[in-house]
């Protein structure tokens, strides 16, 4: 089977950012919402999104004229039977998720591939609602999506390998990379990054640093543009927190802090201001803790077979534009100091993670 046709269910951000993926790449996208008004605000978006690309000249006008021409809107769910594949980009809930599903299955043909968005659900619990599980897998967009080169492509227990082999050349043609994980709580990348929004609060808590301090540190650690509270007020610490909450089953050391509790919980946002640049120690603390805590989450992901190093790797950079992956990090501070590392974030739970950081090390690197 060849895709032709895309279907988007949901005209959110998300929804609006994977509609215009699959225009770039040259498909016949309809995107669905029962709101008019989100319909017309994915429209703006794609055409402020074409005219821009023409004005840097990285797309003529008339390719912008035919982008713009495979974009079609459908305030009726009915509007996605002709789709070769449809991508669900509803609200985060369970329950919805599969009513939606339950709808699709018995509207779409009996070829069409279904898809979920998902950021923290297992994409098991979703495939509860469909008869045919074989033809459904999870695909997990980054923010934003039209832009954000990295996709997480997981396959439930039951999909198929026609599903996934159909999947990916569509994703290569919108210029994906894509991450093949396991189906589990935090798939590959939020699985490590949300333990370290988690710990930056817990350093935090125990007065390490203020909220700009802290940012500060994971910046020159990390190589990143922006700290984790303040990606965390850009994404909303109530979003966040229910990302963080959703690997709390994984053990202690996933549990989310109290304050972050609090902070979410009230729909507020991280108070950010100006603090005086802390001193090399109080820093090193800090950098020692939010390295820990990325350091263990990674290994303990690997043990689990959930993502290969090297996606992770590529996932942490282009994703989340870390200066280097956790994976080549490790190799470079060695045993000893990531042992310390991981056991200051995650205390005696590090030990089952000992013989997955030796085999890592010991893994040749990819050119």
């Amino acid at each position: 089977m060849t895709i032709q046709t895309i279907g988007v269910l949901g005209a959110g951000t998300m929804g609006a950012g994977i509609a215009i993926t699959g225009v770039l790449g040259g498909y016949k996208v309809v995107l669905s919402d029962s709101s008019a008004e989100a319909l017309s605000r994915a429209e703006a978006k794609l055409g402020k999104y074409l005219s821009r690309q023409v004005d840097k000249g990285r797309m003529d006008e008339t390719s912008a004229q035919a982008a713009q021409a495979r974009f079609n809107l459908s305030q009726d769910i009915k509007g996605l039977a002709p789709a070769d594949l449809v991508i669900e980009a509803v609200f985060e809930d369970l329950s919805v998720k599969r009513q939606v599903f339950a709808q699709l299955e018995g509207l779409v043909s009996a070829d069409c591939i279904l898809v979920t968005n998902t950021s923290a659900l297992k994409v098991g619990d979703i495939a509860e609602a469909l008869s045919n599980r074989a033809r459904f897998c999870g695909l997990h967009y980054f923010s934003p999506a039209e832009i954000n080169p990295v996709i997480e492509v997981i396959r439930g227990a039951e999909t198929s390998e026609a599903t996934v082999a159909t999947i990916l050349p569509m994703l290569a043609a919108c210029r994906k990379r894509a991450i093949p994980c396991k189906d589990q709580s935090g798939f590959a990348l939020n699985r490590f990054f949300c333990p370290y929004t988690n710990e930056a609060v817990r350093c935090l808590e125990e007065g390490l640093g203020t909220q700009s301090q802290i940012d500060a540190v994971a910046m020159a650690t990390l190589g990143l543009a922006i700290g984790p509270f303040a990606v965390m007020n850009i994404v909303k610490p109530s979003i966040n927190l229910a990302a963080v909450r959703n690997l709390s089953p994984l053990g202690e050391f996933y549990a989310p802090a109290a304050e972050f509790i609090r902070v979410g919980e009230a729909q507020m946002l991280w108070e950010i201001e100006e603090s005086p640049a802390l001193d090399a120690n109080q820093s090193a603390a800090i950098a020692d803790r939010l390295r820990g805590a990325i350091f263990f989450a990674v290994l303990d992901e690997i043990s689990e077979g959930v993502a290969a190093a090297a996606d992770i790797d590529m996932g942490a950079q282009m994703a989340f534009t870390f200066a280097k992956g956790p994976a080549q990090m490790m190799r470079e501070l060695g045993e000893t100091e990531v042992t310390r590392l991981i056991t200051l974030a995650a205390g005696s739970a590090a030990t089952r993670v000992e013989s997955t950081l030796q085999n890592l090390l010991l893994e040749p690197v990819e050119a």
